[in-house]
């Protein structure tokens, strides 16, 4: 392997990717386990990097995500937005010679608060491969869903929805559990839905409108799960402007093909971005900058 070449991590809470990457950007190999921070203690990360190290075959580590978080293995503390990449390139912290951790970016301005990890780097790596525009809205669905807008090639503010959250905690505990059991997935049902989510003012209302229009019969047991996911993505892309630039969805899947939906139906449009190649070019960009 050619010199300049390092190792990039995306350590999350519950999975890890591990990239090698070359001096011009190029991933040479990769893997991804299950060895989120969830699964280690501080004392474990060292082990962990020389694992990395003689796995890849290279010193040099750039990770970022959780593990720079107050549950992984120190605290690299959070960038206030507006941050551009070399503010959040200058922030990095050094908790082990030739390891570095990407801070988050938070928000706390205007009585609002609002913090992520990992994120930022597919934010500014999908506007480094030139994915999208500098004035991007991006949107990272998942337990809790992120909304990035970027000014000029800045993050100039965070959101972060529960929508994953709550629909998971509905579907397992209280009065909708054993009612969510269906498959979720685009179709009338679920656009209908969005619909009765979008600019909800009574969003618990029409959360329990589920159960009663099953029990009353106004509705198939089987659609109900669908429904209900509806109902809260809808609220979740409702409470956005999505303006006349598309939206750019950092995801794959299902979640993906449920958040395009919900756009198009009110009135916005997606594009999608590979959230892997937004993470190599954003970490590649955070690296270049790396004094």
């Amino acid at each position: 392997m050619a010199d300049g070449a390092y190792i990039a991590v995306d350590w999350g809470t519950t999975n890890r990717r591990a990239y090698l990457i070359g001096s011009d950007g190029t991933v040479h190999d990769e893997m991804a386990d299950g060895a989120g921070v969830l699964s280690l203690t501080p004392e474990d990360y060292p082990s962990e990097i020389d694992r990395l190290r003689r796995r890849f075959g290279v010193d040099r580590v750039l990770a970022a995500g959780m593990v720079g978080s107050n549950r992984g293995w120190i605290v690299a503390p959070y960038v206030d937005a507006p941050a551009d990449l070399d503010a959040l390139a200058a922030a990095a912290v050094t908790p082990a010679a030739g390891v570095r951790l990407v801070p988050g970016i938070a928000v706390r301005r205007g009585g609002r608060a609002d913090v992520m990890r990992g994120e930022e780097v597919q934010a500014f790596g999908a506007i480094a491969a030139g994915t999208v525009g500098d004035e991007a809205l991006l949107c990272q669905p998942g337990t809790h869903c992120k909304w990035i807008r970027m000014e000029g090639s800045r993050i100039a503010d965070v959101s972060t929805a529960l929508t994953g959250e709550l629909f998971a905690l509905l579907r397992t505990h209280g009065t909708l559990a054993g009612m969510l059991d269906g498959t979720v997935a685009d179709g009338a049902t679920f656009r209908d839905g969005v619909a009765r989510g979008a600019g909800a003012t009574d969003l618990l209302d029409a959360l329990f409108e589920v159960r009663a229009s099953v029990l009353l019969d106004q509705r198939d047991p089987a659609e109900a799960a669908a429904y209900a996911s509806g109902v809260l993505i809808g609220a979740d892309v409702g409470a956005r402007d999505l303006g006349e630039r598309p939206v750019a969805l950092l995801a794959s899947g299902t979640l993906a093909t449920l958040y395009a939906a919900a756009i198009a139906a009110l009135g916005g449009t997606s594009v999608a971005v590979d959230s892997k190649a937004a993470f190599v070019a954003g970490v590649h960009a955070v690296h270049g900058r790396l004094e």
